[in-house]
């Protein structure tokens, strides 16, 4: 066993493990390198600060058999998560909606409305051509449309852009705020909605037990119906369908979590039909495509119970955690340098998964955390509901499956999560 390396010698190996890492994907700046360099020299701290787990990832070697500290590791894992995927792409497609133009208007068969919005298609090689005297076939790139049946509760035409541009502007910015306290916040912004929905006193505490239940075809290799309709809070996700299940699955339904993809689908139906569990069952859904608040205005002006928005800089929260266990599972399962795990991934998809995200909130306002269906199995399918059999590329389910490990085994070692200043609930995991 080697002696324990000093710490001028740490530095050298991070800098040097930086370096070649750099080397192998050119899109880490130079910034960044000398940002990941001074942390190094601050890791010890830092680490005993957030309590960073250091297992498995014990000691890693590079080609010249030169060990890794493990903390240093860490606190590479720790910078490069804070890297959010596809935060460029996303800020370039917020600053594009805001910037565009909006036109609602009704359709003449009368029953139908129309919202559309779009940017003009000036870029520099139209220019020149502009300049010749002859226009480009296309002059305006369409971000999003959506016909929809109108119904007098929807948003006066004149409202739709500013009260757009107000939700997006809020969530954006809520969204590059990163604060992991917001888990303190998760009881005001969700639970005291819910509770106010179904008449009960706001009593500003948790609920005492809780089931998140996932969509995984395991679901049917146990009957775990009347567990989970015993719990306090029964939390579904995109609209899984119970009949037929019950047995596995349970009836009840005190939460319905989406994603913003399915709330398009529920828009485009008569009054916004995005309630299979009941009228009065509160949806809480994360934005997808910033465009998705148009679908957002029109469904929260029918919808019976209350339709939540999660805040930005939960969304931020939950993408760092996911992606840190994405970059350690990759460097425990290859030996690369952890710089190399977008050309892998394409970073412009990766996200988390729904049931990850219902996973945290339930965290956060909960004092005992169930989750059920979760996790995959030789001859089940993917979701228990349908015939789907392949996983989505964009999520990291392997990752996402350490993060519930910790939950369970080592809460005091996620980190981001450790900094939330909120204690981390019972967490059982049915299978």
């Amino acid at each position: 066993m080697r002696p324990r390396t000093t710490a001028r010698s740490e530095l050298l190996a991070m800098l040097a493990f930086l370096l070649r890492g750099a080397a192998m994907n050119r899109s880490l700046h130079f910034a960044f390198l000398l940002l990941a360099v001074v942390a190094a020299v601050f890791s010890y701290r830092s680490i005993a600060r957030r309590g960073l787990t250091l297992d498995p990832i014990q000691r890693l070697y590079d080609e010249e058999n030169e060990a890794l500290d493990a903390e240093a590791m860490n606190e590479t894992l720790f910078l490069l998560a804070a890297q959010e995927p596809g935060a460029k792409e996303l800020q370039r497609d917020v600053a594009d909606l805001l910037s565009a133009d909006l036109e609602s208007i009704d359709l003449p068969d009368g029953r139908h409305r129309q919202i559309s919005i779009w940017r003009r298609a000036v870029k520099p090689r139209y220019r020149s051509i502009w300049r010749r005297g002859v226009k480009p076939r296309n002059r305006f790139m369409f971000l999003a449309r959506i016909t929809f049946l109108a119904r007098p509760e929807h948003p006066q035409h004149d409202q739709v852009l500013p009260d757009f541009q107000r939700l997006l502007s809020d969530w954006f910015h809520n969204r590059r705020e990163f604060r992991p306290e917001v888990m303190s916040d998760l009881v005001d912004q969700i639970k005291r909605p819910i509770d106010l929905n179904n008449h009960y006193t706001d009593s500003g505490q948790r609920y005492p037990t809780c089931a998140v239940v996932g969509n995984s075809g395991i679901l049917l290799k146990a009957d775990h119906g009347d567990l989970i309709d015993s719990h306090h809070l029964v939390i579904r996700l995109n609209n899984a369908r119970i009949s037929g299940y019950r047995r596995h699955v349970g009836a009840k339904t005190s939460l319905s979590f989406i994603n913003s993809n399915v709330l398009h689908d529920c828009a485009l139906l008569d009054g916004c039909f995005c309630h299979p569990y009941g009228d009065f069952v509160p949806v809480v859904f994360y934005i997808c495509q910033p465009a998705h608040f148009i679908e957002y205005m029109i469904c929260n002006s029918t919808h019976k119970s209350p339709l939540l928005v999660t805040d930005g800089r939960f969304d931020a929260l939950c993408a760092r955690i996911v992606k840190y266990y994405s970059l350690k599972l990759f460097v425990e399962e290859t030996g690369e340098s952890p710089s190399t795990w977008g050309m892998y991934r394409d970073e412009r998809w990766f996200h988390y998964s729904s049931g990850m995200q219902a996973v945290v909130l339930a965290v956060g306002i909960c004092d005992k955390v169930s989750i059920f269906g979760f996790g995959k199995s030789p001859q089940v399918s993917h979701h228990y509901h349908t015939n789907q059999t392949k996983e989505l590329s964009l999520h990291d389910y392997p990752a996402e499956y350490e993060f519930y490990r910790d939950l369970i085994e080592r809460p005091q070692s996620i980190p981001f999560l450790k900094d939330a200043g909120v204690k981390v609930p019972t967490v059982v995991l049915y299978h």
